[in-house]
């Protein structure tokens, strides 16, 4: 199972924090799993401009393939003026309309306050459904108070970011299961 954690944004580093807890328990409670975790702030991605992703060449190509071929994906998102990150917008930009379809996508979302907890429900969710991904409805939000100098000291956020690899893996594990069973009654 190839799964991606993506921090989606160029700036600060509480989505990258968040999204390293997240790796690390990935990794730490499903060993056999193959994890890449893309920050971002990393890469030098162009901006989408209606092209193929596979005609994109350096790391805005490795990016995108690198998500097209994953079974499951974990995004981080920064919350900002209201808003995900134009970042993050970009890559859902540069890829197909179809890119999610047969993959299950989740989410770890870092905030100033709980002024923007819909932001994912409102926002990415949509954009997420609109791209056929099998979405983790449950999702880890994060506010600044749970951060104290790139550590998160909140044990209750520690659970969420838990349940959340537990449910993206599960939840992978049985979308395969089941399009396995179905496939298999073809018969070709």
């Amino acid at each position: 199972m190839k799964i991606v954690g993506l921090s989606g944004s160029k700036v600060g580093s509480k989505t990258r924090t968040a999204m390293e807890y997240t790796v690390k328990a990935l990794q730490e409670k499903y060993p056999e799993t193959d994890v890449t975790f893309i920050d971002l702030a990393e890469y030098d991605v162009q901006f989408s401009d209606g092209r193929n992703y596979m005609d994109y060449e350096g790391d805005t190509q490795y990016v995108a393939k690198t998500i097209m071929e994953a079974d499951a994906i974990i995004i981080g998102t920064p919350i900002f003026q209201a808003s995900i990150p134009a970042t993050l917008k970009n890559i859902f930009d540069l890829l197909p309309v179809n890119a999610f379809l047969d993959k299950v996508v989740s989410i770890v979302v870092t905030a100033g306050s709980a002024k923007h907890y819909l932001i994912a429900e409102q926002q990415l969710k949509p954009i997420l459904s609109y791209m056929k991904a099998q979405i983790v409805q449950t999702y880890a939000f994060i506010e600044e108070a749970d951060f104290y100098r790139k550590e998160i000291t909140n044990d209750d956020v520690l659970f969420r970011i838990d349940r959340l690899v537990e449910d993206t893996v599960v939840l992978t594990e049985t979308f395969k299961k089941i399009r396995d069973e179905k496939e298999a009654e073809y018969g070709f």
